[in-house]
């Protein structure tokens, strides 16, 4: 499924997204992009990207290649429509003909933002459904710099309106990315934190998707396949990040694991993950990562796994998810992560409105998403 041969592309089964995957591959993004036909490249990002010299080294192969770019650095942790709109304001006049979205989820969720709003208008609240753009969007290449969200692999966007709180999932199947380019060199300056945070969120990627009601053949596959790779290699990467073998393994699991979802879904992870973000401000992975084992022995109640496709133990998998957990030293329980038992009522409120919890193996509610705060206390 892989190569070491740079740029040559990699296409992964069941999924649209061109993978170009090794070591060193930020270099070449300017001729990948001459490939998809660009004349004019917006270029999103964050700050920290460009502290660690990601930006500069992009920038310096889309000159090398004769393209003129436009930086967009302002995206900020868990985007807002408000870091969208910015984005398309900074962008707007200077009329870029492909979007290179290069970071964590954030930066290539907000550059799918900018994306719908510079080629269809409107709002991002237009967006917040599926295929509700009626205009093509311009065409991405996803860089990934964390192993983590599956960003690159997806075509929805996750962007919070900073009034509501709610996250909302804008997709559509024109806001998938052309191209991935996965550079293990690029995860090496994430910081342990952020590692821990975002190979977390891959893991439950797997996890979910393996369990969901619309999990197919191609998904299975696929979330099986990010599991083992996951699995095995998250520990490794806590314990010793200049691990180049374990690096390579959590972006092409973090892939795999978005390529699942891209074919299936997710479950009540994700719903009770969101309102965590939403009204709590905890990081997504960590959320996520705290409800996991809690979700998958909820699912498991009935004395069924919906998970058999990764372990046949429900509980061997609840309690695996608790080591990884222990070894990226995240919290395993709301009070650990600083969440009063008196927000749980409003916060499964609004994780039964939550659209992933309609997914979830075992049907789902206000009263169960309270119960499953509730094991996580």
């Amino acid at each position: 499924m892989i190569s070491p041969n740079g740029v040559h592309p990699q296409h992964i089964p069941g999924s649209r997204v061109r993978v170009v995957f090794g070591p060193g591959n930020l270099d070449h993004i300017g001729e990948i992009a001459r490939e998809q036909g660009a004349s004019r490249v917006l270029l999103v990002s964050d700050a920290g990207i460009r502290a660690a010299g990601h930006v500069e080294r992009a920038v310096r192969s889309l000159y090398r290649a004769g393209l003129p770019v436009r930086v967009f650095d302002e995206v900020g942790q868990n985007p807002t429509t408000i870091h969208v709109g910015h984005g398309v304001i900074a962008s707007k006049a200077f009329r870029p003909d492909l979007i290179i979205g290069l970071g964590g989820g954030s930066s290539m969720d907000c550059a799918k933002g900018i994306n719908f709003l510079l080629t269809n208008g409107g709002r991002v609240q237009d967006y917040w459904g599926t295929d509700k753009a009626q205009q093509p969007l311009l065409p991405m290449i996803a860089v990934p710099t964390t192993a983590g969200t599956g960003s690159d692999a997806q075509s929805y966007a996750l962007i919070t309106d900073p009034e509501t709180h709610q996250k909302m999932a804008c997709g559509d199947a024109k806001a998938l990315a052309r191209v991935a380019l996965l550079d293990p060199e690029l995860t090496a300056t994430q910081p342990p934190r952020v590692a821990a945070a975002t190979g977390i969120d891959a893991v439950a990627h797997a996890v979910e998707s393996a369990g969901c009601t619309k999990r197919n053949d191609t998904s299975r596959t696929l979330s099986r396949e990010a599991w083992v790779l996951l699995e095995s290699a998250f520990e490794r990467v806590m314990h010793d990040p200049s691990d180049t073998d374990a690096r390579q393994r959590m972006l092409l699991g973090a892939h795999l694991a978005g390529a699942a979802i891209e074919n299936s879904m997710l479950g009540a992870a994700h719903a009770l993950a969101n309102p965590l973000t939403g009204l709590c401000g905890i990081v997504h992975g960590v959320a996520v990562g705290l409800m996991l084992p809690h979700v998958v022995r909820f699912n498991s109640q009935r004395g069924e796994c919906p998970y058999s496709d990764l372990v046949e133990d429900p509980e061997q998998l609840a309690s695996r998810i608790e080591q990884l957990l222990d070894a990226g030293h995240l919290p395993r329980t709301l009070g650990k992560a600083d969440v009063p038992e008196s927000k749980i009522p409003e916060l499964a409120k609004m994780a039964a409105t939550q659209w992933t919890a309609t997914f979830n193996p075992r049907k789902v509610g206000e009263s169960e998403m309270l119960e499953m705060y509730r094991m996580a206390l």
